[in-house]
This record gives C-alpha cells, sequence and structure tokens, in this order.
C-alpha cells in the first residue's frame, strides 16, 4: 500500500487536473454565451458529467489520508485544503453550466451584450486561471493579488446593473433578466475562486484571510483556543 505522501502526491496532482478541467469549461461557456453557440453549450454541459465524477473521486480519496494518523500540521491542512478546494471547484463547474444552459434556452435575443460585462466575464476567467495556477504552484503571493482584484468583479456588476436598468427601458425584459442571471453565475466563480485562494494561503501560511466590507484583509494568524 502507498505511502502518505504518495497518496497525497497523487491526490494533489488529481486536484490540480480538476481545476484545469473546471477553467476549461468556464472558458467554453463564456464563449458559447457571445456566440450563442448552443452546439458548444450543450459540450458544456455533457463536460459536467467528467467533474462531477472527479469530484466524487477526490473526496473518496481524501478521507483515508486523514485516517492515516498523521500530527504534521502541514500535511494535515494540505488533505483539508483539497477537500475545500474539490467542493468550491465543483460548484464553480456548475455556474459554468448555468451559463451554457442560457444559450440553450428557447427564446433568442438580438440586443447586443454591454461591453462591460464583456469585460467582467473575461476577469473572472482571469480571476480563475490565477486561482488554479495559485492552487497548482502553491503560491500564496499570487493568491493575496487575486484577493486584491476581487473587488473589481464587484464594481463591473454594479455597472452592468445599471447598464441592465436602462436596457430594460430600450429591449426586452427577457434579455435584461438573462443578462442578470449569467452576471451572478460570473460573480459565484470569482466568489468560489477567492475561497480557493484563501485556502492557499492557509495551507503555506497557515493563516486565516477575511473578508470584509472595506475589503480583504491581510492574512492573519488563527485564534488559539
Amino acid at each position: 500500500m502507498a505511502g502518505f505522501e504518495e497518496r497525497l502526491s497523487l491526490l494533489k496532482q488529481e486536484i490540480v487536473a480538476q481545476g484545469r478541467r473546471v477553467l476549461d469549461l468556464c472558458t467554453r461557456a463564456v464563449e458559447c454565451h457571445f456566440d450563442g453557440d448552443q452546439g458548444k453549450a450543450r459540450e458544456v454541459v455533457k463536460a459536467d458529467e467528467a467533474i462531477d465524477t472527479a469530484d466524487v473521486a477526490i473526496e473518496r480519496a481524501s478521507v483515508p489520508l486523514l485516517a492515516m494518523g498523521q500530527t504534521n500540521e502541514h500535511a494535515i491542512r494540505s488533505v483539508l485544503t483539497i477537500v475545500k478546494v474539490n467542493n468550491e471547484l465543483e460548484r464553480i463547474a456548475d455556474d459554468g453550466v448555468a451559463i451554457a444552459e442560457k444559450v440553450l434556452e428557447p427564446h433568442r435575443f438580438t440586443e447586443r451584450v454591454p461591453d462591460v460585462f464583456r469585460v467582467m466575464a473575461n476577469s473572472v476567467l482571469g480571476v480563475l486561471r490565477d486561482a488554479t495556477r495559485s492552487l497548482e504552484r502553491e503560491d500564496p503571493e499570487l493568491a493575496r493579488q487575486v484577493l486584491l482584484f476581487d473587488d473589481t468583479v464587484a464594481q463591473f456588476k454594479a455597472q452592468i446593473l445599471r447598464e441592465t436598468e436602462t436596457a430594460v427601458t430600450q429591449a426586452s425584459v427577457g434579455f435584461a433578466f438573462r443578462l442578470l442571471a449569467v452576471t451572478k453565475a460570473l460573480e459565484r466563480i470569482a466568489d468560489h475562486a477567492t475561497n480557493i485562494c484563501e485556502q492557499v494561503i492557509y495551507l503555506k501560511r497557515g493563516l486565516i484571510v477575511r473578508h470584509r466590507p472595506e475589503g480583504w484583509s491581510e492574512p492573519e494568524a488563527p485564534a488559539s483556543r
């Protein structure tokens, strides 16, 4: 039977591969939304099956590691990080599928998507890309940079909401609701990506990051009990 370190190394490889699958799914989901490509949207929905399968496999492989009696704090944090990140990645994939499913709805709209929406979508994909990179490299500084950028996504959302209100008076309500639904899905993807970055910082430094109304705090040591 493989030892703890070997099994943990394999599990790390699996979570990195899962991150790449999820990033690819979300990238294609955004592309199919802009292109109105229903064929690509169906591919996105289908791709989620492999992600769900990997999600279950990673969780099942993680539990026995916690039962191997490790006392090294970093080793324990490594397993807990994989479990938590695995959950975040599965939720991100669900949000990507939600975007693709909007393309598959029967009603087609001819209104032009606001430019700020495209900027937000590309920014969210950048956040997800850097979050998965920080996980792969176990890079807490890159993770910190992603957290600092997260408030920009909220600013994009506020602008999109303002433009959507205008669109309702000039275009169809259905188009506005679809745009809002996709915007919320993108915001959730960014939120889950920043959660991954929090876990990377905790893994490498044992520090906790808290999200406050004024923005992300600097990492701090957990409170002693």
